[in-house]
């Protein structure tokens, strides 16, 4: 038992590595402007390439199908090889190693690539799920949260690695195609499930993840603010995070002796008092066990409870389902709404006149990282109080302040009022982002949820297409001819159409909450 449950805590480290290092798309903006002209490409091609990397979601459901018949650290060698082929052909593309790739050539590369995303993915959704059946939401949450810290991690690594600013795309190539690979390596023989023949009590672990997880965010924050982060090292940055990971493994390590203790008390206590009981000290030792099995059934009770779903189906059902589609259309006009806007970051930046694209991904992928933290913290003090929070009506709350930056962004150009609504939009993505994955379980069940969820994110790729498309061809119509933008103008239009869209999904947001709230309500 001492030794299934520190391996259980030891898994949840393994994940939380894995998504700290697998967000690669995320770090696009940071030399997407560097990308644009070692290519020699436009707007749209560029944005293409945005695209591309999203589009890899349209496959994830392959991930799904590989997690059911094949074990999950193959999964993940397979997720992180195609990063590594993905990433690692463009990397010596621009180093020029190889000459023969073409445009497309590099599109499908970074569709391969952002697939790969997905297979890693599943397997961090899957190991969190088998291994803290009662505790999901709290398991994937923290896990999630830090696929918003990718940027952050990679943003430091080039600047404590890189050589030379003109070399910033080639380093992200790099890092891109060799670090979910590494991680991989090392967490994969973890990331397996975790037979444990009871629930426990494991609030007292979550919390000091939570703990953890919010000393990691708060300096990653405070380390991106503009006077500090011209002030400190790269280095301090990468040694920092460095050492904020790897703070985790104190979990696993706690658990381990704690319960080592535990039973070494308890075996000594046997033993002073074995030839001391009475007759009625058995019928009291008899009592104490009865009663602790009777709180043990309670404990079921109340798990059974937790898991239920409001149905359990498979794909070909859900999509018959109008909650299914009120979900995408809901999810695409605000989580994918907000990914657009994150992966056009940079140029939305440089026609502004802003520079230092790379601390704004930075503060971007911090605030992300909260985001996806806060339904984490609010369902842990929730649980203790047995309260429910709608998953739909969370997600509608979270996109009214997302609508109100897009379209505070059409007021003026200041450096300040970029850096705030960048903060609004990224906190927002990332509480959607979160909310998803136990709002698809509760809609449409558990047992499906591999195949389920990676059809819901497909919407990904498609609002990236349709959102991104718009904005680089009013982008190219508010330009000078040769490609480039500068002023207001250049983005109005869109955080326009943006904002507009985003209050429509909040109306579909409350649609969908009125056709839930029976089942929510059932489970308070």
């Amino acid at each position: 038992m001492t030794r299934s449950t520190a391996l259980q805590w030891l898994s949840l480290v393994g994940i939380i590595w894995l998504q700290s290092i697998n967000g690669t798309n995320s770090n696009f903006p940071a030399y997407s402007s560097q990308l644009k002209q070692l290519l020699s490409i436009s707007q749209l091609q560029l944005n293409n390439l945005a695209l591309a990397s999203d589009a890899g979601k349209l496959f994830g459901w392959f991930a799904g199908i590989a997690a059911i018949y094949l074990p999950l650290w193959l999964v993940l060698l397979i997720g992180s090889s195609l990063g590594l082929i993905g990433y690692g052909l463009q990397y010596l593309f621009l180093t020029h190693h190889i000459t023969f790739l073409s445009y497309w050539h590099i599109f499908f590369l970074t569709v391969l690539a952002g697939n790969g995303i997905c297979w890693i993915n599943t397997v961090c959704y899957l190991v969190a799920i088998q291994n803290f059946p009662f505790h999901r939401q709290a398991a994937v949450g923290l896990s999630t949260c830090y696929l918003g810290l990718s940027a952050v991690i990679y943003t430091a690594a080039v600047g404590a690695f890189s050589s030379k600013p003109s070399k910033k795309a080639e380093d992200y190539m790099l890092f891109n195609s060799l670090f979910p690979l590494v991680v991989s390596i090392i967490t994969a023989p973890f990331l397996r499930h975790i037979d444990n023949d009871k629930p426990k009590k494991v609030e007292r672990g979550f919390f000091g993840v939570l703990v953890i997880t919010l000393a990691t965010g708060i300096y990653a924050v405070m380390s991106n603010l503009g006077p500090i982060s011209r002030k400190s090292s790269p280095w301090f940055k990468v040694v920092g995070l460095g050492v904020c990971l790897t703070a985790l493994l104190l979990i696993p390590m706690a658990e381990f002796i704690v319960h080592i203790l535990e039973e070494k008390c308890h075996f000594n206590r046997e033993r002073r008092v074995c030839d001391l009981t009475t007759d009625a000290d058995e019928v009291d030792d008899r009592q104490d066990v009865e009663n602790r099995i009777k709180d043990q059934n309670e404990n079921i009770v109340e798990v059974k409870q937790e898991i239920c779903a409001m149905e359990e189906i498979g794909v070909k059902l859900m999509l018959k389902r109008l909650n299914f589609w009120l979900y995408f259309f809901i999810y695409i006009s605000g989580g994918t709404l907000g990914l657009v806007y994150l992966n056009n970051l940079g140029q939305i930046a440089e026609s502004r006149g802003f520079a230092r694209t790379s601390s704004l991904v930075s503060l971007a992928s911090a605030f992300v990282f909260f985001g996806r933290l806060l339904p984490t913290a609010l369902d842990y003090a929730y649980s203790r109080s047995k309260c429910i929070v709608p998953g739909p009506a969370s997600i509608g709350v979270a996109m009214m302040p997302m609508a109100a930056a897009f379209f505070l962004l059409i007021i003026n150009k200041s450096n300040l009022l970029l850096h705030f609504s960048t903060a609004i939009i990224s906190f927002s993505t990332g509480i959607i982002t979160a909310i998803s994955v136990s709002t698809t379980t509760e809609l449409f069940g558990p047992n499906n949820f591999g195949v389920n969820h990676n059809v819901v994110v497909a919407n990904i790729p498609l609002g990236s297409f349709l959102f991104g498309g718009l904005a680089a061809l009013l982008y190219r119509k508010e330009g000078d001819g040769h490609g480039r933008c500068l002023g207001l103008q250049c983005y109005s239009k869109t955080f326009g159409i943006w904002g507009s869209l985003c209050s429509l999904g909040i109306v579909l947001a409350l649609v969908l909450h009125f056709r839930t709230r029976k089942f929510y309500l059932q489970r308070l």
